[in-house]
């Protein structure tokens, strides 16, 4: 078995360092060779450690320096800190209520200059709304939070919502019926409809999201929150029907089962203290068990209380569905009996999903097949296993669309036509990294994600940002990454891949033989090192050595789990159910066949779309429009396995650490520019701070020249180019006079100053922070009306 070093480090070359700042990079152990006088100097120096807000400012960097000094900012009670273009989120797995207080968001709002307060979420979130005022494009922004599962992403994504929400209110009154609430009371109340529907607790976290979202917080041109929309991505609706031993179904059923009134559990026949097969653990207190928080939040989405009950009510039906259980069929020929303990179960159920009970136990037991030329069609008893399974179907269908149902309500709440909004901020919390003892195919999927998620950080800020400087014409040596490309190719790659090989032994009018699959996998993808097989196991497996860690995940059940079968005989009795929230979910479609079970001779067999295949184009999809925005990095770390407060794991935060490329992250951002404009931009913007005097441009005089390029739809000629180059040196010269120009006529432009002029932008340190104070006081003091897009600061 290979690890994942081996192939999930691709690295480039390294020449010596020209970029002003420390080149220093690890070895496996974390500390260079070369550098070990100096990280223990460093460390040896353990006082100041804590203070370190920017891990940029560490010296040397290094994976030992970084997690000596996270961990005592830890010890301090202090959880986040910036690294390079990154903020490092490290969970206190306990609640600190002034940390997100409203006051602290009114600071970070109203401060001139947020980044020179202490590193924090609502910095991260100001910084989005401000670069949405300047109007720099790209305009929209997004945020992108990560860590494995048990991170603090949920926690992360709810805090930014409500800054949000606070910053950008319009202060206006609600229009229309006094129940639907202001647009930001209703984009909050969202997150416990959807935790409550979409979360559940895990082996390693107490409210783990088991689906992916992305929300679109949409402002108008005055910047205020005027509409949102949510994404979701793959719900884990096997929790349904199966919870592994030590775990807990979704959050709604224990709300259900735990906060029904007395009327209530009367109509849905759920008793105190009442078991339930698929509700494992209820005995386990989790502060995601209220269930007034979540009616409360659905009336505020416009679910008024008679449909909120249909919901629960059918919700309470699959948990009796989930209890009958079936006995096998003394003959062959005959249909599975139900367990005499399981028959009011059954009649519970069918009255609660408003089916007949002897047709819900016939669709359960009989299968019907279509054959021959002449489509007879065949009546089949199914075996004991198999009547379990479309059981399990039955409730897995009827879960998945009432959550997508739901999802659809609170998009309509919140919904505004195009013309109403300009710009929007996103927040895209996707599940954590997955390794299980074992593996299937929703940990494959959700590890395929984080993947795909890490190779967009690498593609837009490791690689491209130095490419960038690279054809910018400043003098620049390449630092080394970890590139998952090849990770990225075994996994769904063209024309071989796992997803690939899913797909053809799906399409395969066969059963699934996980042996030979394990085999094809294992011989079509031998030149890929980082997938393998763990020989020692008895199962058929497969090993993929992703960039946070080698996961062996299990073949038997993956084919059918991607075929994700849903029998015809179920969707027609649904379609056929009295409820009225089932009408909505299986509506009698006009090609169906309004006849009995029985008669199906004319159902078309439909086009396999299997669940990689739909989820890879989700995925595409979301990728594309995270590379149309400015994106935010917030990286989650997980302190400790058992999510205690105060302990610090350093191995545990060490492999998050190397997994992420925070280290990288650091180097490239402490020798770079994070702040880039074009002279267009920079010209028109500061053009107050330079004197009223002529200029001669000086393009010529340099050299350099201004490449033709496209903003805002307008080309500039060549003179244009020259000439805002010109002005932005100008202006550059006059408020640093001491220090070298920003540009040498004739000689190399290098990233060791705090600014420097490529071929068609400005580059700028944080440090140049001083010019953006100048110009709010040359603003104030000449009366100079400002632009539309002021920016209080450059970032």
């Amino acid at each position: 078995m290979q690890s994942p070093g081996q192939c999930r480090k691709t690295r480039g070359e390294m020449p010596k360092q020209v970029n002003g700042t420390k080149p220093h990079l690890t070895d496996g152990n974390g500390i260079d060779p070369h550098l070990g006088e100096e990280v223990e100097s460093f460390l040896c120096d353990a006082g100041p450690l804590h203070s370190f807000d920017d891990l940029t400012k560490v010296n040397p960097v290094t994976t030992a320096t970084v997690l000596k000094c996270l961990h005592a900012r830890y010890a301090k009670d202090v959880f986040y800190t910036h690294a390079g273009c990154s903020l490092v989120a490290v969970n206190p797995f306990r609640p600190i209520l002034s940390l997100y207080s409203p006051e602290l968001m009114r600071d970070y709002h109203a401060a001139p200059h947020p980044q020179e307060l202490k590193p924090h979420i609502f910095a991260v979130a100001e910084e989005t709304y401000r670069n949405v005022q300047s109007q720099i494009l790209p305009v929209n922004q997004s945020i992108i939070v990560s860590g494995e599962s048990g991170a603090g992403k949920t926690w992360t994504s709810r805090c930014l919502m409500k800054f949000y929400a606070t910053v950008a209110s319009s202060g206006s009154a609600p229009q229309g019926s006094v129940s639907v609430e202001r647009i930001e009371k209703r984009v909050l109340d969202s997150n416990p409809v959807m935790e409550a529907f979409g979360n559940a607790c895990t082996l390693r976290n107490s409210n783990s999201s088991r689906f992916g979202k992305y929300i679109q917080l949409q402002l108008n041109r005055s910047q205020h929150l005027t509409s949102a929309s949510i994404q979701t991505f793959l719900l884990e609706k096997t929790r349904v029907a199966y919870q592994a031993p030590p775990e807990r179904n979704f959050h709604i059923f224990y709300q259900i089962t735990k906060g029904a009134t007395q009327e209530e559990r009367l109509e849905w026949n759920l008793p105190e203290g009442s078991t339930f097969s698929w509700l494992p653990n209820p005995q386990k207190a989790a502060e995601e068990d209220c269930f007034e928080v979540t009616r409360e939040a659905l009336f505020h989405l416009g679910i008024d209380c008679s449909v909120q009950n249909n919901i629960f009510k059918v919700l309470a039906g699959l948990l009796h569905l989930g209890d009958i259980q079936f006995l096998e069929a003394e003959d062959e020929s005959q249909p599975c009996r139900v367990e005499d303990s399981a028959k009011d179960s059954a009649k519970t159920a069918s009255r609660l999903l408003n089916v007949p009970a002897e047709q819900l136990l016939e669709t359960l037991r009989i299968r019907t097949i279509t054959a021959g030329k002449q489509q007879q069609v065949f009546r089949k008893p199914c075996s004991r296993a198999e009547c379990g399974t479309r059981r399990d179907c039955l409730a897995k269908v009827i879960y998945a669309r009432a959550f997508d149902w739901l999802v659809s309500v609170i998009n309509e709440s919140i919904y505004a036509e195009s013309s109403v909004w300009s710009n929007f901020i996103g927040l895209l919390d996707v599940y954590g990294f997955e390794s299980f003892p074992e593996n299937h195919l929703e940990q494959l999927c959700i590890n395929y994600a984080n993947e795909k998620l890490q190779q967009h950080f690498v593609a837009h800020f490791l690689k491209a940002q130095q490419e960038e400087y690279a054809a910018e014409g400043l003098e620049w040596s390449f630092i080394h990454y970890q590139d998952n490309q090849s990770c990225l190719d075994g996994i769904e790659g063209s024309p071989t891949s796992v997803f690939s090989l899913m797909n053809e032994e799906c399409r395969l009018n066969r059963a699934s033989d996980a042996s030979q699959l394990q085999t094809r996998i294992e011989v079509a993808l031998s030149h890929n090192r980082c997938i393998s097989r763990d020989r020692f196991r008895k199962k058929p497996n497969f090993i993929i050595a992703h960039y946070a860690g080698s996961v062996c995940y299990q073949v038997e059940g993956l084919v059918e789990k991607n075929k994700d079968p849903v029998p015809t005989e179920l969707i027609l009795l649904l379609q056929q159910s009295q409820d009225p929230l089932l009408q909505k979910l299986f509506p009698a479609s006009a090609t169906s066949q309004k006849t009995n079970p029985n008669n199906v001779k004319t159902q078309t067999k439909p086009v396999v779309v299997t669940v990689v295949s739909k989820f890879k184009g989700s995925l595409e999809t979301l990728m594309q429009l995270l590379n149309s925005t400015t994106p935010h990095y917030i990286r989650c770390i997980k302190p400790n396995a058992d999510c205690a407060p105060a302990v610090f794991q350093k191995d545990k935060v060490l492999c998050q650490l190397e997994a992420s490329g925070i280290v990288e992250t650091i180097n490239i951002s402490a020798a770079g520019f994070p702040i880039r404009i074009s002279f267009k931009r920079f010209a028109e913007r500061y053009k107050v701070l330079k004197r009223s005097r002529k200029h001669t441009p000086r393009a010529a005089q340099n050299g350099n020249g201004c490449f033709h390029h496209v903003e805002n739809g307008w080309t500039p000629a060549q003179d244009d180019c020259d000439t805002f180059q010109s002005t932005a040196q100008d202006i550059l010269q006059e408020m640093h006079p001491n220090a070298p120009p920003p540009l040498q006529p004739g000689g190399k432009k290098t990233c060791s100053r705090a600014v420097s002029c490529g071929k068609t932008k400005v580059f700028m340190t944080h440090s140049m922070g001083q010019l953006n104070k100048t110009f709010t006081k040359k603003v104030s003091k000449d009366g100079i009306e400002r632009m539309p897009y002021d920016v209080p600061e450059l970032s």
